[in-house]
């Protein structure tokens, strides 16, 4: 499996940020310990485009990301602040979904070891959402003609509610949510299909509820490309989550999707999304989690 990674997919935060940066090295490191990655798999992105970028975001809102004029309040509600390298990161990680969903596109099955920044909207960055890169990958490819429909799987326990809003009304593009129903972002515009749960839900409620809706989703969608954003803050204890999921459930949730997908024949870019366990390596040990299963569904472990 190929995947986009960098070294500048890391930008140092101030001490005692809640958002854990460290994870993006330390789950390139750790895939390439197990031999889920090889090192000629992973490709380096480059920054993407800022016409690219304006498929998705408005110009005053990338204008202000360049010159780092974002107001206080910009950058409270970002929830990162504001810096050159954050700017370089957040382009290179939409690049790095882009190439991932070319690169799924030839080989079937693809990642960028970041990306799922599903908050950020078009005229602003939010929930640690600088740029959308989803949104970003799929009106680019659209326009190329690369694709015509394409489906979100978002999984992450925050409702995607950058791609709903950006996507409402686009019978191209199927948005997909499973989320915290009393969870962040308390407005929620409406996905083409959400599925909020309860909080405390556990791994058998869970499951009944996504394979109640999953097989329905792609016979709705009927995509060309999936996006699968697979947070990890779902499980039992992260710091934002609310739902109870544990480690067994992480497994059967990302391996039932990546089994469906598979058996369909659907181009599939595996995405990161949100996740935040007691330290960054924590938190890179249960993002591999899908990257696991999908060595084991599509057999290319080392």
């Amino acid at each position: 499996m190929r995947a986009s990674y960098c070294d500048g997919y890391y930008v140092p935060l101030p001490e005692g940020h809640p958002f854990p940066m460290g994870k993006f090295p330390a789950l390139h490191a750790r895939l390439i310990e197990e031999g889920i990655l090889r090192p000629n798999d992973v490709v380096a992105p480059r920054q993407a485009d800022w016409s690219d970028l304006l498929h998705v975001h408005t110009s005053d809102y990338l204008n202000a990301l360049a010159t780092g004029t974002l107001s206080r309040r910009e950058e409270r509600r970002m929830g990162l602040p504001w810096s050159e390298r954050l700017v370089y990161r957040s382009r290179v990680a939409v690049q790095g979904t882009l190439n991932a969903a070319m690169m799924a596109l030839e080989d079937g099955l693809a990642a960028n070891l970041a990306g799922g920044t599903h908050h950020a909207m078009p005229g602003h960055g939010e929930g640690f959402c600088v740029l959308n890169d989803v949104a970003v990958a799929i009106r680019v490819l659209q326009r190329a003609c690369w694709v015509d429909r394409v489906c979100i799987i978002d999984l992450d326990v925050h409702q995607g509610n950058g791609n709903a809003a950006f996507f409402a009304g686009s019978p191209s593009v199927y948005t997909f949510s499973m989320h915290g129903a009393k969870n962040y972002p308390f407005k929620k515009p409406a996905s083409t299909r959400d599925v909020p749960l309860p909080d405390g839900c556990g791994d058998t409620d869970y499951m009944e509820a996504l394979t109640a809706h999953l097989p329905g989703v792609l016979n709705e969608a009927r995509p060309d490309l999936v996006f699968y954003l697979a947070g990890i803050d779902v499980m039992a204890n992260d710091r934002y989550g609310r739902l109870s999921l544990t480690r067994s459930g992480l497994h059967q949730r990302d391996g039932y999707v990546l089994e469906t997908l598979h058996e369909r024949d659907l181009a599939t870019v595996l995405l990161l999304s949100g996740g935040y366990a007691q330290t960054p390596e924590d938190t890179a040990d249960l993002h591999a989690v899908m990257h696991r299963e999908a060595a084991r569904v599509y057999g290319f472990a080392a």
